[in-house]
């Protein structure tokens, strides 16, 4: 039997509003040791937003963290799996978009994100991916 995304995905997503500072995006990411937030506009998924985001289209900008806002940087154009869609379409997905995430949604509420970590832990333990996946984060 296929392997579904519910049994792969990393549950309870953290979740911000799109007018939070990237300062507190990155605490939350720190204190959680997690590498991406889910965008909100209200409850609507609006976008994702991870460590690299916040390097990358803000810091290295020189963009204030405490006011440039989640909602400024994030990525917007998304692509979604259901909690019962299989796990090969995720890699599918994954391939055909280059991503690295992939919210899963449950009608318009996001209850996960499978990571290409989520996928090699999964597919197969002993990769050095699953290995650096299943590592506690190095804060």
């Amino acid at each position: 039997m296929a392997q579904k995304v519910r049994e792969v995905m990393t549950s309870e997503p953290i979740a911000l509003q799109s007018d939070v500072s990237i300062q507190e995006a990155a605490q939350q990411m720190r204190d959680c040791g997690i590498g991406d937030v889910l965008v909100l506009d209200g409850k609507q998924i609006r976008g994702m937003l991870t460590d690299r985001d916040i390097t990358v289209r803000a810091v290295a900008d020189g963009q204030n963290p405490e006011t440039t806002t989640v909602g400024e940087i994030c990525s917007e154009d998304l692509v979604f799996v259901g909690p019962d869609d299989e796990a090969d379409r995720v890699v599918e997905m994954m391939r055909l978009r280059a991503v690295r995430r992939v919210p899963v949604i449950d009608g318009v509420q996001a209850i996960g994100v499978v990571s290409i970590g989520d996928m090699a832990m999964a597919r197969d333990q002993r990769s050095a991916l699953a290995d650096i996946s299943a590592a506690p984060p190095n804060i």
